[in-house]
């Protein structure tokens, strides 16, 4: 009968306005069965010559007729807010739960993939709520309550009904295994072609600058024609389906007909009676045949159900039991104490006993050659994973005891590939301080080398970006995220690769600026250049997953080591290194 438990379990946050649509949809139901008597009553009367009362019971039906239409209002008002509020919980659930996986937890997943899930599988979701389920209430309850009346005016009538009826329901059922496999087929390829559309529209300069385009064309078009297969597969199916429950619902109201008028005709039924027994022969199928229409505005929810299940309930969650929400008095002291982590799969550990601390109100840099663990450790102070063995420390306390939200609101992070939306400058500046003052987005626009470009920008701050920052150069965006981070003023900024896009001409001078401005707070930064950490007050170097040193600048280079020969290279690293699976076998 098309239940699926993950839509089952959405439902439920709705159970309230479900509950009144589906109560609205009976009393819509009794206005049928009100209108079924009165007009066998009518015609009863009529074919007897008897007029006297016809008027009243027509002005009855004409009432009927009428609050039909304003409960019949009512309950899709009740069903779409049920179906809103089922909507709106459910994305923010699958959106919350997206944003405290890792980057890597999601690696395997396509953006267009999970934005179909997210917005027209969620959709569907809608649709199986507000529709589907109220009417596969009301067609357990009400067919065999008819029947059972019909089985009281006319044993016969109801023996020719109930085969049919059994047909109807149960018959369809025969196809609900493959038509399952059918949908899932749709759903997977419908997902396929939402993600290459995507990533084609998102990778077009690059398509354009390879000849690839008409490649990319023909891919599409058969991503497409495999789309139309895949809903024409499961059309034969459902037609078979519909085919079925029509032949059912046809012949077994034909059925009842013939016993009816023969009921009639040898005498064991009066005309009233008669009448009545044609009306509710209909009657008993309504149900049924609204539950074959609702059922292709529900089934595009249960194709997407798994989809859905995948992303709630994914592995890469870390567990959010802590109970610190408050953030810290002043800048936390970061200590790194044993800490292993292996990513599964992986020959070899990330890390491997690494110890060192972060002091408080400092800036220490991170260095090491590609796949040292840099990232993988930011990654670990971030809790998008957790470490195998060993404890990471903030202000004293294990990250585990830090609530996630209030632990990821006490760290500004600037990447390497900084995320920038659709909007003015200043809304991306205040994405995570929303009442951050004028003269607050400027000091930290200033600090991060940006302000005088953003002023010569048509609109200044209230210039839009454009989807990705489209509209500026890498390394406007990326000083922009700069100043994002400095304007959410965390107790912690961790630089990631932070000024890999700013020439070498500027940068020095937005590291002094960002040094000036990191006082206060505790600093962690990635760089593969000299200058973003020969200044900073403590240098952590990686290699091979251990704590190879760590000093100052000055002191490693004298000593020698992995230290000095990147240095000796003209770089720190090469590339923000987050050593996947891959690079760690």
């Amino acid at each position: 009968m098309m239940l699926h438990p993950e839509l089952l379990r959405a439902a439920r946050g709705a159970a309230r306005p479900l509950g009144g649509a589906t109560a609205l949809l009976a009393a819509v139901t009794v206005t049928h069965l009100a209108q079924a008597a009165l007009l066998a009553v009518a015609l009863g009367r009529i074919a007897r010559g008897d007029t006297d009362l016809l008027a009243p019971l027509l002005a009855s039906v004409a009432a009927v007729v009428l609050a039909r239409a304003l409960l019949g209002r009512a309950q899709r008002l009740t069903a779409v807010q049920a179906g809103a509020a089922v909507r709106v919980r459910l994305r923010d659930e699958l959106l919350e739960r997206l944003g405290r996986r890792g980057p890597g937890a999601l690696a395997a997943a396509r953006a267009g993939a999970v934005r179909a899930t997210v917005v027209d599988g969620v959709e569907g979701v809608d649709a199986y709520v507000s529709r589907y389920l109220p009417q596969f209430l009301l067609t357990c309850a009400v067919p065999p309550l008819l029947l059972a009346v019909v089985a009281v005016l006319e044993p016969y009538a109801a023996l020719a009904l109930a085969p049919a009826l059994l047909l109807a329901v149960f018959g369809p059922r025969w196809w609900d295994r493959l038509l399952a496999r059918r949908g899932a087929e749709h759903w997977d390829t419908y997902e396929a072609l939402a993600a290459d559309y995507l990533e084609a529209l998102q990778g077009m300069p690059a398509l354009r600058a390879a000849g690839a385009v008409p490649r990319v064309r023909e891919k599409l078009e058969r991503r497409s024609a495999a789309l139309h297969r895949a809903t024409v597969a499961k059309l034969r199916v459902s037609l078979v389906d519909t085919g079925l429950t029509d032949l059912a619902v046809q012949g077994g109201t034909a059925a009842a007909v013939l016993v009816a008028c023969a009921s009639a005709a040898t005498g064991r039924t009066t005309g009233t009676l008669t009448y009545l027994l044609l009306m509710l022969a209909s009657e008993v199928f309504r149900p049924i045949r609204d539950l074959s229409r609702e059922w292709h505005a529900g089934y595009l929810g249960v194709s997407a159900a798994d989809g859905i299940t995948a992303l709630r309930t994914g592995d890469g969650v870390v567990p959010d039991t802590g109970t610190r929400s408050t953030g810290w008095a002043e800048a936390p002291e970061v200590h790194f104490h044993d800490v292993y982590f292996t990513y599964p799969g992986a020959g070899r550990p990330a890390l491997a006993g690494v110890t060192f601390t972060a002091p408080a109100g400092a800036t220490t840099a991170v260095v090491g050659p590609s796949g040292a663990g840099k990232s993988t450790l930011l990654g670990l102070l971030l809790r998008e994973r957790e470490a195998d063995r060993g404890r990471i420390t903030l202000a004293g306390a294990d990250l585990a005891d830090h609530r996630l939200d209030a632990l990821r609101r006490g760290i500004a992070v600037v990447s390497q590939e900084s995320y920038l939306f659709h909007a003015t400058v200043a809304d991306n500046l205040r994405l995570a301080r929303p009442a951050a003052s004028d003269a607050e987005l400027r000091r930290a626009a200033r600090a991060a080398g940006i302000h005088d470009e953003i002023t010569r920008l048509p609109d200044g701050y209230d210039t839009v970006v454009g989807e990705r920052g489209a509209t500026l150069s890498g390394g406007q965006r990326q000083r922009l995220a700069l100043a994002r981070a400095l304007v959410a003023d965390a107790p912690v900024l961790v630089l990631d690769e932070a000024t890999s896009a700013v020439d070498e001409r500027g940068e020095a001078g937005i590291v002094r600026e960002l040094l000036h401005a990191c006082r206060g707070r505790t600093c962690l930064v990635i760089a593969h250049k000299l200058d973003a950490v020969r200044h900073a007050d403590h240098v952590v170097v990686l290699d091979a997953g251990r704590v190879e040193a760590a000093g100052e600048h000055a002191g490693l280079l004298a000593a020698g080591g992995v230290y000095a020969a990147l240095v000796a290279a003209g770089r720190t690293d090469g590339a923000s290194d987050g050593v996947t699976e891959h690079e760690a076998a």
